[in-house]
């Protein structure tokens, strides 16, 4: 097969604090015409610097160092390091154009979406922008925009996440590329709309003949979509080869690190394998097998389906921790001029109960209603009728200080930890201002001492106290929120997509540790995700909520494998399937 597209010893470094930082070393691979390629690995590994440096996006302090990228036009080749910024611009967003992971961060939230389409085709087409905007209604439409009039007109912050992905996607196809680098794409989206979004592309590349490089963290999703896989370690490909030979047969220790960090679906696990379990960096860098049996790790990580019932009993007999009682709460709809006042049932009539040391997974696609209950809870968002007792009180009676009684013993964890620890406060402080604030332990001194405890706890290190959340990676900040809401000895913790945007590896590491400090505090965790696989993984009992309601709630494995509503067969076939189960 002509290659499109070959990179040869390919070098990209960053200089830091501590001396030159390797991003890329001397990679080397070729697209063909027509094929879609995934290029796998965690964060940091050096994915989304390799596709920047293709489509030569690197600032300083970044500089390529080495290589040659070559695009193939008929039986010329130019080498794309060698050209000028002007004639690069011919080739990017034209010839090779880029959907990158976050949508909102890379549209202009000043600007409608269909101004921002237009702008791309006008800056490489020389057509009016009468033509331009006829087109993107056309873009709209192909990428499967309900109503593209609308979404003509709308903000960024207007739409749902998918809905923006595919804003970006119909801009990366405007001018018909011959390489299309879709950079995680699907990262945090729910997992029915990932697959739609995966559905689109296949499609796109089917009617337009375009390559495809696809950089994701999950193989799983790889699987659903590529032909051959690079999976990528530390700046290296350490492994590449057609799809099925590499899942089949994976033969590099991190290769197969990857593909058990996924919760697999036919299997329970009380813990789950992590990429340390077979593979191990030396302090020069180099990589060292652990010698692991696939095969023994199984074993040990399943769970006995009796041992998994005695619990269940014994938590069942226990009076619940919290009773949520026909609960509902409204908000306004879209406002349109000349029209009725529209309300919309975001949590519709809903019952449940959580009993000490159980978790109950939440599990339902974007906008179906989960973080909305979770918020009622806590009394963030005031329900329009129901109750909910924490402890057999009512949270809708409680001020003041009961009520801050409540937000001790209930702590949220959410989804973007970034954006919620304060940018310009240390983390150690931002751990210990809530002890502060709720007056635990009788000085500064003891309460820095249990932050020191509480980073050990979550895998941290004590000298990280007097750190700023910039300097740390995502998961890391994910442990940074887990060692805060422990930080006021809560009953409860409500996880709300406190893993959906971490690589599977970093997931895994996390889900352990809600596990193991579960038990070790006599937690109870009421668990929203929109990945179903995850909810299983950690949930004694699951509830599928979909517009405002349960559909079904028992028990998880139960649920799982006899699925009886539709909304719940439809996310179980949405989930990417490959895992070393």
């Amino acid at each position: 097969m002509q290659s499109l597209l070959e990179i040869k010893n390919l070098s990209t470094s960053f200089d830091a604090a501590e001396g030159r930082v390797d991003a890329v070393s001397g990679i080397s691979f070729s697209i063909g015409g027509g094929e879609t390629v995934a290029l796998v690995g965690e964060s940091g590994s050096g994915k989304s610097v390799t596709a920047l440096s293709m489509m030569r996006l690197i600032s300083p302090p970044g500089k390529i160092t080495g290589g040659e990228i070559l695009f193939r036009d008929n039986r010329n080749s130019t080498n794309l390091l060698a050209l000028s910024e002007k004639e690069i611009c011919s080739y990017r967003g034209k010839r090779i154009a880029m959907i990158f992971q976050e949508p909102m961060t890379s549209l202009n939230p000043v600007f409608s979406c269909g101004r921002q389409v237009e702008e791309a085709l006008l800056a490489h087409q020389k057509i009016s922008g009468r033509e331009a905007r006829e087109k993107t209604l056309a873009l709209f439409s192909k990428v499967r925009l309900d109503e593209p009039e609308r979404m003509y007109r709308a903000f960024p912050h207007q739409l749902s996440g998918g809905q923006k992905q595919r804003v970006m996607i119909a801009m990366a196809i405007s001018c018909k590329p011959e390489l299309l680098i879709a950079d995680e794409p699907t990262t945090s989206l729910d997992v029915t709309v990932q697959a739609a979004i995966l559905d689109l592309l296949r499609d796109l590349q089917k009617e337009t003949g375009m390559c495809i490089l696809f950089i994701t963290h999950d193989l799983a999703v790889a699987a659903s979509l590529a032909s051959r896989v690079l999976v990528m370690y530390k700046g290296r490909i350490v492994e590449e080869g057609k799809l099925e030979a590499v899942f089949e047969n994976p033969q590099h220790p991190y290769t197969r690190g990857l593909l058990a960090c996924r919760p697999p679906m036919n299997t329970r696990y009380h813990t789950l394998p992590v990429i340390q379990d077979f593979v191990r960096m030396d302090a020069d860098g180099s990589l060292r097998e652990t010698g692991q049996d696939t095969g023994l790790l199984r074993k040990k990580y399943t769970v006995p389906d009796e041992e998994r019932k005695a619990r269940l009993t014994k938590i069942y007999e226990q009076k619940p921790l919290l009773e949520v009682k026909n609960l509902t709460a409204v908000y306004a709809g879209e406002q349109r001029p000349f029209a009725r006042d529209i309300r919309v049932k975001a949590v519709d009539d809903v019952s449940f109960a959580l009993y000490p040391g159980e978790t109950l997974g939440l599990v339902g696609e974007s906008g179906c209603g989960k973080t909305t209950l979770g918020r009622c809870i806590v009394r963030l968002t005031e329900p329009a009728s129901g109750h909910v007792l924490f402890n057999e009180t009512d949270v809708a009676l409680l001020e003041g200080k009961a009520l801050r009684q409540l937000r001790r013993q209930v702590q949220v964890i959410f989804q973007d930890p970034l954006s919620s620890l304060h940018p310009l406060m240390k983390i150690g402080d931002a751990i210990l201002e809530p002890m502060q604030v709720h007056g635990l332990y009788e000085n500064h001194q003891t309460r820095k001492k249990k932050v020191m405890e509480l980073l050990e706890r979550v895998g941290l290190r004590p000298e990280h106290y007097d750190r700023y959340p910039v300097a740390f990676s995502g998961g890391q900040r994910q442990r940074i929120s887990i060692a805060r809401a422990l930080a006021l000895r809560p009953l409860l913790l409500i996880c709300d997509e406190s893993v959906s945007a971490l690589d599977v590896s970093v997931q895994a590491q996390v889900l352990n540790l809600l596990n193991d400090l579960k038990k070790e505090y006599g937690l109870s965790l009421l668990f929203i995700s929109h990945d179903l696989s995850v909810v299983r993984f950690m949930s004694d009992r699951m509830a599928v909520m979909n517009k405002g309601r349960f559909e079904e709630l028992g028990d998880a494995e139960d649920v799982v494998r006899q699925p009886k509503s539709a909304i719940t067969q439809k996310l179980i076939a949405a989930i990417p399937q490959a895992s070393f189960a």
